[in-house]
């Protein structure tokens, strides 16, 4: 949750810092920046939400616990950025159309803070979602992620503004919003990559055939198990479910039968933290059956 509220507050700050700034150097991609991060906040703040509730154990109503609310939520963060970067691009359009301004040098130094502040977000973020394998943390990341391309695309932009000024150079006047519909492109990549990861989530897409192999070699180590009839994993939000269907000597009893599903579920989860449940289902097996 720290990650978190660190990002809210620092979005926070720089949306007050890039708006001010560029409303006093009429800089537009700063401007469309600062909406950008003002996007941002509402985007954290649902994380954050999303983070909350995916925490609560699991209840009559939602058996399977709520780790899909992290899922929602991150799909959120990935609508929020398709508006801002559609409004960034709107402007940067119309800014082509205008004479443009003269660039400011405070301009570039709020730009240059905010591509810092962001690029040590972005991999302190996604550094404790991946460890905590937390989809609202990693959709957070990859916002953060989206304001360092918009805060390269703004140092640049502003600072071929300057050279145009200072040389005469009236082409190079128009970087600040070329730069602006440069980090509108990205932001819609952006957010389709989180879109579409969040849809495989929410459609109980399977996990990677690599992590599905892992599973499978664990099943295999325990003696009893004859044969593997059917293995399946889904990601639910932060947490992994697993489905075994295996084939154990017929003629065990029921205590062998629930040890060995024991077994099974403990050699899974020792060596895969992210993994919650593993539900098994055993068939009986005979030397007929090779």
């Amino acid at each position: 949750m720290l990650a978190v509220w660190i990002s809210l507050i620092s979005n926070i700050v720089l949306t007050a810092l890039k708006l001010i700034v560029g409303l006093l150097a009429n800089s537009q991609v700063l401007i469309a920046d600062g909406v950008h991060n003002a996007g941002d906040v509402i985007a954290t703040m649902a994380a954050l939400s999303s983070m909350r509730i995916s925490k609560r154990p699991a209840d009559e109503d939602h058996p399977y616990g709520h780790g899909k609310a992290e899922v929602l939520g991150s799909g959120i963060v990935a609508f929020i950025l398709v508006i801002a970067a559609l409004y960034i691009g709107y402007h940067a359009v119309l800014a082509f159309f205008e004479e443009p301004g003269h660039a400011s040098v405070l301009a570039l130094a709020a730009a240059v803070v905010s591509l810092i502040w962001k690029q040590w977000l972005y991999v302190y973020t996604m550094r404790i979602g991946k460890k905590e394998n937390s989809k609202g943390l990693i959709a957070t990341a990859y916002d953060h992620l989206a304001d360092v391309y918009a805060s390269v695309a703004a140092v640049i932009g502003i600072a071929l503004a300057l050279a145009g000024d200072h040389y005469g150079i009236h082409l190079l006047s128009y970087g600040d919003p070329a730069a602006g519909l440069i980090v509108s492109i990205l932001v819609l990549k952006l957010a389709w990559h989180m879109a579409q990861e969040a849809m495989d989530i929410l459609m109980e897409k399977a996990v990677s055939a690599d992590k599905l192999n892992e599973y499978t070699t664990l099943v295999r180590s325990i003696p009893e198990v004859k044969r593997i009839d059917r293995i399946r994993a889904r990601e639910h939000g932060h947490y992994i479910l697993v489905d075994v269907r295996v084939s154990v000597p017929g003629e065990l009893s029921i205590q062998q039968g629930h040890d060995i599903s024991r077994s099974i579920k403990k050699a899974i989860m020792d060596r895969h933290q992210e993994v919650d449940e593993v539900l098994i289902h055993l068939n009986p097996w005979y030397r007929q059956d090779r």
